[in-house]
């Protein structure tokens, strides 16, 4: 193997350009990749070893140990390069169905990178493990793979994943301090045993003293866990009314929604005939923990002589999605003649409000 001689400094935080000299100058060390291969290989074994705590809760213990501490001895370059590795040689050997999406590798990347620039190079503590943990969870597992998860099922699986992101939500502030507990025990274990092995680099006083849990700790803890849940809440409150459900919707969803929307334009309005009734919900929007949605509705008249001779019948008119609703209009089938703003009671399905435009 080649040998290099490394610094051996430990740097309080990865903001200068020592440290990111010292993190490129593990590629020279075939010792580091070497290690690297190791983990990929771990990691990717026990990508699928889940403990389960609950109906549909389970918590993935070992391939995210294996990363932190990959991360912590060969540094953010090195752990960015086997992500990359990682997560293309677990879908090759454990693909779990669909298609592969490579923007999901971004995720892996990001998550091995921020473990690295919280341990590599620096001393471990409790309040660094549990910070660690907090961003892992929030901007890696909530934020960006939702981004990544929204992008794949608009391109891939042509829906909205709006409907899915709640329970993950859920499951990472659950399991924050789990987590975070398990990898303070975890790193408390190996820290000492790198050290000895010459892989990371400080005062054997420190090999796991530093890693237990005080007060002060415990009380970060739930402070973090509070912002969590405070920053998610804004989140989802914002996402929530600002993005439409409709999109969610399967196709006998989206048939008794139109007819329900159908059944309030009649009954509010005096004006149309159910039999020559067609609305489509070109939008609706939920608030995150409201009581009401707020249905943006197309209001159209079928010409019922145009209908006769159509390749379509009515009831399956009034089941389409406002794109496919508009081609039925140009084709000269029914008139736009309205548009309502509906909003609806979600727990009685009580109209709240009403309102019919031109």
């Amino acid at each position: 193997m080649a040998k290099i001689q490394k610094p051996t400094t430990l740097y309080k935080t990865p903001f200068s350009k020592a440290y990111w000299h010292d993190a490129f100058l593990e590629l020279k060390d075939t010792k580091m990749l070497v290690i690297a291969a190791l983990m990929i290989a771990l990691r990717v074994s026990m990508k699928w070893t889940v403990i389960p705590l609950a109906p549909n809760l389970n918590i993935n213990v070992g391939a995210p140990l294996v990363n932190a501490m990959g991360a912590m001895i060969f540094g953010p370059v090195v752990a960015a390069l086997a992500a990359c590795v990682s997560d293309l040689l677990g879908f090759l050997l454990f693909p779990q169905g669909g298609t592969y999406f490579l923007p999901y590798m971004f995720v892996e990347v990001a998550g091995s990178v921020l473990f690295a620039l919280f341990f590599y190079r620096a001393k471990v503590t409790v309040t660094r493990v549990i910070l660690a943990r907090f961003s892992m969870d929030l901007f890696v597992n909530i934020i960006l793979n939702s981004l990544v998860s929204m992008w794949y099922y608009a391109v891939i699986m042509g829906k909205s994943y709006a409907f899915m992101i709640l329970p993950a939500v859920i499951k990472n502030l659950c399991l924050f301090p789990i987590e975070s507990f398990i990898l303070t025990l975890f790193l408390g274990v190996v820290i000492p045993v790198t050290r000895r092995m010459k892989l990371t680099y400080g005062s054997a006083e420190d090999d796991g003293k530093a890693l237990k849990f005080d007060k002060k700790q415990l009380a970060l803890l739930l402070v973090l866990f509070a912002v969590g849940v405070c920053s998610v809440v804004g989140y989802l409150s914002y996402y929530y009314e600002h993005n439409s459900i409709s999109g969610s919707y399967s196709a006998q969803e989206r048939y008794e929604i139109n007819t329900t929307m159908t059944d309030v334009v009649v009954a509010e309005s005096d004006e149309y005939d159910d039999d020559t009734l067609v609305t489509t919900v070109e939008s609706a929007y939920k608030k995150f923990l409201g009581e009401t949605t707020t249905y943006n509705v197309a209001v159209y008249v079928v010409d019922e002589a145009a209908l006769e001779g159509y390749e379509k019948d009515l009831e399956t008119i009034r089941g389409m999605s406002k794109s496919k609703a508009k081609a039925v209009a140009e084709d000269g089938v029914m008139t736009r003649a309205a548009d309502a703003v509906i909003v609806l009671n979600n727990d009685t399905g009580e109209v709240v409000s009403f309102e019919l435009g031109q």
